[in-house]
């Protein structure tokens, strides 16, 4: 696993080159020392993105690490918001570089290659987005997204996951995330990897969802059947 985290963390800090466009997710399978099939999957949005490396057949999870990022030249910058390898990097800057073409990724020195699986496209929901606030007995909570701890979740056009965590204790709570539609105001996460429970990946759940005032209004009932109504707010 040691090999995995160390590629895992020249990944995150370098992608896009000479201005090609790297906004949605990316995909690459390979196989662990222990024979297993693995998966890895990025996620771009316009400032923050999330790597996320789980078992391909069985969903259990393996890693995650993410953060802010920009473009330098053909450099990339991440500053790392959480990192379940190596918490000791949350609030570093990572700094790389890598190849690009419209559908492939690479990372050169490692001679890893990624599959582009979107560009960001449909995208009513795409991006990053901070819970903001919950709707509870008909009262609205409202939540400081600049406080350190966070629960935020990166959308491109056919991915999703979301990840609670604390960028002052460097702390990490939970992940989970796959795919999503969104239909007639319905939208639904199919899940394919879960931090805590393993036994929810396979699970579809569909919510009611629309946009106010730029703000994502979510409800429905939670992977344990709980009622929720979560506001998201999109992240700058």
């Amino acid at each position: 696993m040691k090999k995995i985290t160390v590629i895992l963390i020249c990944i995150f800090a370098s992608f896009g080159v000479q201005g090609q466009n790297i906004i949605g997710a990316w995909e690459r399978y390979f196989t662990s020392e222990k024979g297993e099939k693995l998966k890895t999957i990025i996620t771009f949005s316009n400032a923050y993105k999330v790597t996320t490396t789980y078992n391909a057949l069985s969903g259990e999870f393996i890693n995650t690490t993410g953060g802010s990022w920009k473009l330098e030249g053909n450099s990339m910058i991440e500053k790392i918001e959480f990192n379940t390898d190596n918490s000791e990097l949350v609030g570093e800057k990572l700094n790389s570089k890598i190849s690009i073409s419209d559908t492939v990724l690479k990372i050169v020195d490692e001679d890893i290659q990624f599959t582009k699986i979107d560009n960001g496209l449909p995208g009513a929901l795409q991006g990053a987005w901070l819970m903001s606030g919950r709707i509870r007995n008909g009262e609205t909570e409202s939540r400081d997204t600049s406080r350190p701890r966070k629960t935020m979740k990166i959308l491109s056009g056919t991915r999703f996951q979301w990840v609670a965590y604390n960028t002052e204790t460097k702390q990490f709570m939970a992940t989970g995330g796959g795919t999503y539609t969104t239909i007639n105001g319905k939208y639904t996460e199919n899940i394919e990897f879960f931090s805590r429970d393993v036994t929810r990946v396979g699970a579809s759940l569909e919510f009611d969802y629309s946009l106010k005032d730029g703000n994502w209004h979510h409800s429905g009932l939670s992977s344990k059947g709980t009622p929720i109504y979560e506001i998201w707010s999109l992240r700058q």
